[in-house]
């Protein structure tokens, strides 16, 4: 069981730590770290296991907050004497505690150490005292004591004896010395200021070397305890013959003062004693008395002047006073004693020590200002004004250093962290002390700060816009979006979304498709200018932080027309079973409008620009075709030679690279009256008939001489086909026949494809490739339609062939307005 004298506590949370015999609260509040003194006494020399107290319950801690606190203790650079159970809330002996050892002839002796408990921080201070049991008995350095004393020696001369030593202290230190009894010495004892006892025998009664010329005595020296212990030394005197004046010293005490760290050889002091006699019983040698441990090798002591100087090393630290005896002996053998009390002067030659008693590392950028990082305990070996230190760190940094207890000092965090702007700090803390020169000591503390997802990535411009040329391929690579995030690790790794958004009712993802780690932007499937002319969708970046954050960014595409299509004839309409004619009168001047090839193209800017030429024509000379508005003009006066047919072929083309064009047929009857173009027109029917019979026999023999060629084509017409397939400009475009506009309507601007007295409709339908127009007929019209009842697709001009290229089929003609 431990032995406890009493327990003092401090407690900054307000409770008093339980005593066992007195109590001493303190109450100190400094920002987080709690703390509390506690004192133990104890007995030296138990062993090992030892109780000495219970901390849990003295500190009114729960043995459950000592494990999550993973309480431990602090000694510095002590040897830990102590060991504390945290499963039990003890505190037990760890190591054999002398002490003796531990604290020399200092009382009362006592050693401290911290606890530190973590998650808050809690720091308490133990003692713990050490009782002095009577372990040692006293004992003289040396077995005999010699003296040689003259016969001569006078009644009351003193003579010093051999002082004992007994490490113990207070009572079981030395309280007593006894001398055999005898008739010519007594025993005086005496006292040192230190509480040391020695003692001097005290000549009572004249020697008569011829009675008794040697003397055999013993000197006891006992101590207080309990069994009393003792120790002994024999006092041999041999008695000298006369030499009656004993040397005196001119001061019975010799007060000094040396720096620490003295060199070798520096002068101390000088001791001086006279010697009444003459010749060699006058002649005096000085010697140190009875010194105690190290000190014999501190000092040294010139035999013949006395004087005292360093010989060893002097540290104010060790010891700062010392008192040795200085011992005066003639050539007779009379001695006297005087004391040298040796002052050591402290200087600054201890800088301070820095211990990291707590180091939080890494502390969350959410930290809030105040937040502790680290508790530092700063000592300095040096005394008063050189043992004084002050902590500092640099000004520039997000730190304050606070003093907590008595050597402690707390760090803490004095603003709030941003990872992003500085991950980590290197936090230099100089311990200086007061001084002359000041010393110093730096202790360098690596802090790392640990990222919080506080930062959503950002994009690298606020809108994106992109061009992709129409017809592209299916999953081609078509744009790269970016964002970057300031956070770390996890919190940075960025995830590319497309925002659930429609275009025209239908689902953004089946247009465009993002790769969530990259941000490139594929398309799903070919893009058609004629259906959509832009894209715009939104994309979020996501980081990988818990919560997520994000940003959106727009992105704009803007589809590029290519010259897919080519120009589609409005008007004349072409159909295989119905003629339409344009009547010219023979009276017609030059210029006369005859009729307007009305086409238009399905792209867009130069590629939707047409120009007409005139390709073919039963008479040149007659006819012309405006370049840019398509309207047909005679070019001369027409006359009776003119034939009446007139079949002209214009090529309608476009400005796209390369370019697309598309001809058509128009029929031209010169007469002035309908008889005459009935009887032209027959012979048109019959013509074709003709034709056709002929061309059923040639498409016969074709296919016959193709049969014989069928297996080796095979491939090759496949590439055909789907080449023409790819190169269709409408599939089955279904457009109405549209009426044609009399010859003499008013030309008011006249340079564009369609006038703008014409009123139109462009129905758009999900396929791009199909497409009505519609035109609203006018209030009169003079046209021949050679079927009534023809309201038949128009197909490309490029792949059909007009009834008028065979002249010699038969002609069905209808006359309407008649």
């Amino acid at each position: 069981m431990a032995f406890e004298g009493f327990l003092q506590s401090k407690c900054l949370k307000w409770r008093l730590c339980g005593l066992r015999w007195q109590v001493l609260v303190f109450i100190l509040y400094f920002i987080h770290i709690t703390s509390c003194q506690i004192r133990y006494s104890i007995p030296e020399e138990m062993k090992t296991g030892s109780l000495i107290g219970n901390v849990a319950q003295d500190l009114g801690l729960d043995l459950k907050r000592l494990r999550v606190g993973r309480a431990r203790i602090v000694t510095g650079e002590s040897i830990q004497y102590t060991e504390l159970k945290t499963d039990k809330g003890i505190l037990v002996v760890s190591e054999r505690i002398d002490r003796e050892q531990l604290c020399g002839d200092v009382t009362p002796c006592s050693f401290s150490f911290e606890i530190i408990l973590e998650n808050p921080i809690e720091l308490h201070r133990i003692t713990v005292e050490i009782l002095d049991v009577n372990d040692h008995a006293p004992a003289f350095p040396i077995k005999d004591v010699q003296f040689e004393i003259s016969e001569s020696a006078t009644v009351g001369a003193r003579f010093l004896l051999e002082s004992a030593v007994d490490p113990d202290v207070t009572l079981n230190a030395l309280q007593n010395y006894m001398l055999t009894p005898n008739h010519n010495f007594v025993l005086k004892q005496h006292t040192n200021p230190d509480g040391s006892k020695y003692a001097e025998m005290v000549l009572q009664k004249p020697l008569d070397r011829e009675e008794h010329p040697h003397l055999s005595l013993k000197l006891v020296a006992v101590d207080g305890g309990n069994p009393q212990k003792s120790g002994t030394v024999n006092i041999e005197i041999n008695v000298l013959d006369a030499n009656d004046n004993a040397p005196v010293f001119n001061q019975s005490v010799y007060r000094a003062a040396v720096m620490e760290k003295a060199p070798t050889g520096t002068y101390i002091t000088t001791v001086n004693a006279s010697d009444a006699d003459s010749g060699s019983n006058g002649h005096i040698s000085y010697y140190f008395s009875k010194l105690k441990g190290n000190i014999v090798d501190i000092f040294t002591i010139d035999m013949s002047t006395g004087s005292i100087s360093v010989s060893g090393q002097i540290d104010y630290e060790k010891d700062k006073k010392y008192e040795v005896r200085v011992e005066a002996k003639d050539q007779g053998g009379l001695t006297d004693s005087s004391k040298v009390v040796i002052e050591v002067l402290d200087i600054n030659d201890n800088a301070p020590v820095i211990n990291v008693m707590s180091f939080s590392s890494p502390v969350s950028e959410d930290a809030p200002p105040g937040t502790t990082v680290a508790v530092i305990n700063v000592k300095d070996a040096d005394s008063e004004r050189n043992g004084q230190i002050t902590c500092s760190i640099d000004t520039n940094l997000p730190f304050k250093i606070k003093s907590s207890l008595s050597s402690y000092y707390t760090l803490m965090s004095d603003i709030g962290f941003d990872r992003e702007t500085t991950p980590e700090y290197n936090i230099t803390i100089t311990a200086t002390d007061s001084g002359s020169p000041p010393l110093s000591s730096a202790r360098t503390l690596h802090l790392r700060i640990s990222d919080v997802n506080d930062n959503a990535p950002l994009f690298d411009k606020g809108t994106y816009s992109a061009y992709v040329t129409e017809n592209n391929s299916p999953g081609m690579s078509i744009f790269t979006v970016s964002a970057r995030d300031s956070d770390w690790n996890q919190n940075a790794r960025i995830s590319y979304l497309l925002e659930d958004t429609q275009i025209s009712g239908t689902p953004v993802s089946t247009y465009i498709s993002i790769n969530s780690e990259t941000g490139v932007l594929h398309a799903v499937r070919s893009f058609d200018y004629e259906q959509i002319k832009q894209l715009t969708l939104v994309v979020k970046a996501q980081d990988g932080g818990s919560p997520p954050l994000s940003s959106n960014v727009s992105v704009n595409f803007f589809i590029q027309d290519q010259n897919d299509n080519a120009p589609q004839v409005l008007y004349p309409v072409q159909t295989s079973s119905s003629l339409v004619a344009e009547m010219v009168p023979r009276s017609a001047d030059v210029g006369y409008l005859v009729t307007k090839v009305v086409a238009v193209d399905m792209d867009s800017g130069q590629n939707s620009w047409l120009s007409y030429k005139l390709q073919k024509a039963t008479d040149r000379a007659l006819f012309e075709v405006g370049l840019q508005n398509g309207e047909i003009r005679t070019i001369r006066q027409v006359n009776d030679k003119d034939a009446v047919k007139q079949r002209l072929t214009v090529v309608v083309e476009d400005n796209g690279q390369p370019s697309r064009s598309a001809t058509v047929n128009v029929n031209v009857a010169v007469a002035d009256s309908f008889p005459e173009v009935l009887s032209e027109f027959t012979d048109f029917t019959n013509d074709k008939e003709y034709n056709d019979n002929l061309t059923f026999y040639l498409v016969l023999a074709l296919a016959v001489v193709s049969f014989l060629f069928i297996t080796c084509l095979v491939v090759i017409i496949s590439v055909k086909i789907y080449r023409w397939r790819q190169s269709r400009i409408l599939y089955h475009s279904n457009l109405p026949v549209i009426p044609y506009y009399p010859p003499r309507y008013a030309d008011t601007l006249g340079t564009g494809t369609l006038q703008h007295v014409y009123n139109y409709e462009v129905c758009r339908t999900t396929d791009s490739r199909k497409s009505d127009c519609q035109f609203a007929r006018p209030c009169s019209q003079n046209v021949l339609i050679m079927d009534p009842s023809s309201t038949g697709t128009m197909h490309r001009m490029q792949s059909e062939q007009n009834i008028l290229d065979e002249p010699d089929s038969p002609l069905e003609v209808s006359l309407f307005g008649f």
